[in-house]
């Protein structure tokens, strides 16, 4: 039974509905499974109750036509987990950024916060706009015979930018259950191309387990569903759930879920 006067890591969100009737997995869901244990399907209820409702931020999520800006649909995720006490309750988290931000309200923190002021990353940004401007301003005068300067400031940005994606991967170290860290390059050092793709380890069900296992949380069930319209793609449906990426997520998951037994994952 879920005491509210308990003492919980402040993103342990007990149930609103009664839980009494639903079982518990007895081993965690697969995160590549595409049908959700029925208590991370109410958890996702209970969250998208929570985004129709809230009034702490604003995001175009494309469903309400008055809304100006562009459209971004999101994907969120949940991660129904016990605590130390035995209670059972959820985890919340969204992909990438939310409103502008890493932080808000009821949802789990990113893996690390590259929004920082004064970060290595806004100060590397800032540098790749100067180069941008100086290339922009040079193709203006082409006949002038600047090309050879272009050339050369295109090429300090093309390795400008491959090493601050390199830096900013390295900030990124993830969990396991039993402790363990590792980074990006080392997850994927022996991928398809040696190079985490970009934005790996933003993803919800990265940043739920990591959360978990650095507070003490047993994962029982996870489940991801896209909220919003698409502006790039007709896959991804308002409502609908969805299995962790492969491409950004398996080799993330693959080590963060190392000691964890798995349940079958269905057809």
């Amino acid at each position: 039974m879920i005491s509210s006067s308990s003492p919980q890591p402040t993103l342990f969100t007990p149930f609103t509905a009664c839980i009494a009737a639903y079982s518990l997995p007895e081993e965690f869901t697969n995160p590549f499974n595409e049908e959700p244990h029925p208590l991370s399907l109410l958890a996702a209820e209970e969250l998208q109750h929570h985004l129709q409702t809230q009034q702490d931020w604003e995001h175009n999520f494309g469903l309400q036509p008055e809304q100006e800006g562009a459209v971004i649909g999101k994907m969120f995720g949940v991660l129904v987990v016990r605590n130390q006490l035995q209670e059972i309750g959820y985890l919340s988290a969204f992909s990438g950024k939310l409103a502008g931000g890493f932080h808000h309200k009821r949802f789990v923190p990113p893996v690390f916060d590259s929004l920082t002021q004064g970060s290595f990353l806004n100060r590397g940004m800032q540098e790749l706009s100067h180069l941008n401007a100086e290339i922009k301003s040079l193709q203006a005068q082409e006949k002038l015979g600047h090309q050879p300067q272009i050339e050369a400031l295109k090429e300090r940005r093309k390795n400008h930018s491959i090493a601050l994606q390199g830096q900013l991967f390295d900030q990124f170290h993830f969990h396991n259950k039993a402790g363990k860290q590792k980074s990006l390059r080392q997850i994927f050092r022996h991928a398809a191309n040696g190079n985490p793709p970009a934005g790996a380890g933003e993803c919800a069900a990265p940043k739920l387990l990591q959360y978990a296992f650095q507070n003490k949380l047993e994962p029982l069930a996870l489940a991801e569903f896209w909220w919003g319209k698409s502006p790039k793609s007709a896959y991804w449906k308002h409502g609908q759930f969805y299995p962790a990426c492969r491409e950004k997520c398996a080799p993330i998951l693959s080590h963060m879920l190392e000691d964890v037994v798995l349940a079958a994952q269905s057809h």
